[in-house]
C-alpha cells in the first residue's frame, strides 16, 4: 500500500460487487422453482423486519411448487403477506403453518418485467463497482498529492484500476445476457 492502492482489496470489492449481483439474479424466477426464489422476501417479525430463511425454511417439492413451512404459527399471516406484497407474482395457500406456492407459468408480460428487474439488478451492480473504482481513484490521487507515488505511477495504476473495473462490468453483463436468456426461454 505504501505506493498507491491494494489492488487485491479493490478486487474484493469488485468481486463483491458481482457476488451481490449473482444472488440477486438467482432470486429471479425462470419457471422452474428455487429454494432460492424467496430470498429477498422481508417478514415484519417481532417488531422489526426479518429475512424470510430466519422464520421459516423453503423446500421445494416439485418442480412447479414451493413449500415454506413458518416456525412460528403467530407468523403466518405476516409471511403470507410478505410473499403476496414482494411483486414476486406468487400467491400462496395457507395450510396452517405451512404455506403451498405454486409457480404459474410465466406469460411474455411477466417475462419482460423480469428482464427489466435482471436490468435494474445490473445497474445497481455497475454503480457498486464504479464507486470503487472512484474510491481507488481517489486513493492513487491522494496518493500523488502526498507524494507517496509519481504522476507517472499514478497513470499506470490508474490505468490498473479501469481495467479491473472494466472487467467486472463485463462480468456483469455477461451474467445478465445468460439470465436474460435464460427467463425469455419458453
Amino acid at each position: 500500500m505504501a505506493d498507491g492502492i491494494d489492488f487485491k482489496d479493490l478486487s474484493r470489492r469488485m468481486e463483491g460487487a458481482i457476488s451481490a449481483f449473482k444472488q440477486d439474479l438467482a432470486a429471479l424466477r425462470t419457471g422452474r422453482a428455487s429454494a432460492n426464489l424467496l430470498d429477498p422476501v422481508v417478514v415484519q417479525a417481532y417488531g422489526a423486519p426479518m429475512p424470510l430463511n430466519q422464520v421459516a425454511s423453503v423446500s421445494v417439492p416439485e418442480p412447479r411448487m414451493l413449500s415454506v413451512s413458518i416456525w412460528d404459527q403467530t407468523l403466518v399471516g405476516a409471511v403470507d403477506r410478505a410473499i403476496r406484497e414482494s411483486n414476486l407474482g406468487f400467491n400462496p395457500i395457507v395450510e396452517g403453518t405451512t404455506l403451498r406456492i405454486p409457480l404459474p407459468e410465466l406469460n411474455e408480460e411477466r417475462r419482460k418485467e423480469l428482464v427489466k428487474l435482471a436490468h435494474q439488478y445490473s445497474e445497481s451492480a455497475r454503480i457498486a463497482a464504479r464507486h470503487v473504482r472512484r474510491d481507488g481513484m481517489d486513493g492513487l490521487k491522494k496518493a500523488e498529492k502526498d507524494g507517496v507515488i509519481t504522476q507517472d505511477e499514478s497513470r499506470v495504476q490508474s490505468d490498473k484500476v479501469q481495467k479491473i473495473t472494466d472487467e467486472t462490468i463485463a462480468t456483469i453483463d455477461k451474467l445478465l445476457s445468460e439470465k436474460e436468456a435464460e427467463i425469455m426461454q419458453v
